[in-house]
């Protein structure tokens, strides 16, 4: 182990390739996330409102649009962390939640799994964010939504994997 930290764990990991040959691989181990595209109103509007969160992200140097996503607690199930995360990042509660896909992040590198969730019938909640998130929600209309994709004003990839998602698979079914 290289390192061990609160989030990730890294290693450098002897691998036998499929051609039998042998070398060292670096793997960032994550426990996995759940994610949410919140929609508010009627999924098959014509132009639903989708509820984001614009985040600071050390990382991408600046404010990203994203859709609510985090990390479970120990021992919560994939869709109560979508729920509580919901809650704690946009104040919503989600009525209904249906589980849309999951997904590797980057698995060149990464054993990262993201579970995907579109939340409806949302109601007032109260926002709990942690001391180191910082945002604002951002609730928009699908088609401007589709536009910050377009243009890559939006380009956080979870977010982009479920926003075209809900909207190619889920709002269409």
């Amino acid at each position: 182990m290289v390192h061990d930290g609160r989030v990730v764990r890294l290693s450098v990991d002897r691998v036998r390739f499929p051609d039998g040959s042998v070398g060292e691989l670096e793997l960032v181990r994550h426990r996995g996330a759940s994610a949410v595209v919140p929609l508010l109103g009627e999924p098959d509007a014509p132009d639903p409102t989708i509820v984001l969160v614009r985040q600071y992200r050390y990382a991408a140097g600046g404010f990203v649009y994203e859709i609510p996503a985090g990390i479970p607690s120990e021992g919560e199930s994939w869709e109560d962390c979508a729920r509580r995360e919901l809650e704690e990042e946009t104040g919503y509660v989600a009525g209904e939640l249906v589980p849309l896909t999951h997904f590797f992040t980057t698995p060149g590198f990464s054993n990262e799994v993201i579970h995907l969730f579109a939340a409806m019938g949302l109601s007032e909640g109260e926002v709990d964010r942690d001391r180191d998130e910082f945002m604002e929600v951002v609730e928009l209309p699908l088609s401007r939504v589709l536009d910050l994709v377009r243009s890559g004003e939006l380009r956080d990839g979870k977010s982009l994997v479920g926003i075209l998602f809900a909207d190619r698979f889920f709002r269409q079914r």
